[in-house]
């Protein structure tokens, strides 16, 4: 079903380049006529080659990350059963504040556990009435016993007073689930009612404006920094800023961390990123933009060259990626060449 649409664009191109009296068409030599009232049709814009020294770069495969300042976990603690909070649970995407109820933990011990909770409890309670007797006894007898053991056995009550409260407690107690930072929530992955194990993953908590990026590098030199990167991930780009590297290998490679300058496309946490870093190196190339270059059958970069007033032809290039939008043509174009950067992907559709 996908495929008409795309028909139905092929088709409709094909008829507006065949619109005037002088068809756009594709010559014998491979190269593309096209009447200026055609490249105006069709949007055609081109620029000057000019080679220039850049910043060599480097492509790097990375993903979101949340900023390890501005984000947090929460997990279970102990098995237990969730319960909602009184303002109810919180869902994806609601805004917290840092300390803030997002649900309650109530333990659910094993029978054994629970029932030797309650056996402390009983003996404590025996414990609590032999010692409430003696100390009731004792201060019937002041003046006639020492003072210091009417003062030892009301402290000994008053221990297992509190011994017994802290196993009460502890059968009924339920425990707060906090959010450890401001932000909002990225993950919610449990109900009232559900019961959890010990170290499961509950809440996610992240600022959306303070977070980052994490790539793999297989050449340690990169520790020494970069001038500047940038991120490609579908409808946008990402400004970055290098943090710093592991001293440590991860699946054989150096990891990276670049922080997101806020105001950026905005993207999710695990979502993969192409990072294109500057390094301290120099390149000799073209710059231009992105939609200049079209793919040939078997993948290959290339671009069209304006050769003639009314004349295109195809020219297969190298390119090294300068930034997030922009590519660097070093080889396959010659200086004062004009370069469809506008209309290319047209072009290639004459038939």
């Amino acid at each position: 079903m996908h495929k008409f649409p795309m028909v139905v664009g092929a088709i409709a191109v094909s008829l507006g380049l065949q619109a005037g009296s002088a068809a756009a068409q594709r010559l014998p030599d491979g190269s593309v006529f096209a009447a200026k009232a055609v490249q105006r049709q069709i949007g055609v814009r081109t620029v000057v080659a000019v080679p220039a020294e850049h910043p060599a770069t480097i492509s790097l495969n990375g993903k979101v990350v949340a900023d390890p300042g501005a984000g947090g976990q929460v997990q279970a603690s102990q098995p237990g059963r969730i319960e909602a909070p009184a303002t109810g649970m919180p869902t994806l995407g609601i805004k917290v504040a840092r300390g803030q109820i997002l649900a309650w933990l109530r333990p659910t011990p094993g029978s054994i556990e629970l029932g030797n909770q309650r056996a402390q409890l009983a003996e404590l309670d025996a414990q609590l009435a032999i010692a409430e007797r003696r100390f009731a006894r004792l201060q019937q007898l002041d003046g006639a016993v020492p003072r210091k053991d009417v003062d030892a056995a009301g402290i000994e009550r008053d221990a297992l007073a509190r011994r017994r409260a802290a196993v009460g407690a502890g059968l009924s107690a339920r425990e707060p689930l906090r959010s450890p930072v401001a932000g909002v929530i990225s993950v919610a992955a449990v109900v009232p009612g559900q019961v959890v194990d010990a170290k499961e993953l509950l809440f996610g908590v992240i600022d959306p404006q303070r977070i980052a990026v994490e790539a793999l590098a297989y050449d340690a030199l990169l520790l020494d920094g970069f001038s500047s990167a940038s991120g490609r991930v579908p409808g946008g780009a990402l400004d970055l800023r290098f943090v710093g590297g592991g001293r440590q290998l991860r699946e054989q490679a150096v990891p990276l961390l670049f922080r997101v300058v806020p105001g950026a496309t905005p993207v999710a946490v695990g979502q993969p990123v192409e990072v294109v870093a500057k390094t301290a190196r120099r390149t000799r190339g073209v710059a231009l933009s992105r939609a200049a270059l079209v793919r040939g059958a078997t993948g290959e970069s290339a671009v069209w060259i304006h050769v003639e007033p009314e004349r295109f032809v195809r020219r297969d290039v190298r390119v090294q990626p300068l930034d997030a939008e922009t590519v660097l043509l070093t080889s396959g174009v010659e200086e004062g060449e004009r370069i469809v950067v506008a209309g290319a992907a047209l072009l290639g559709q004459v038939r």
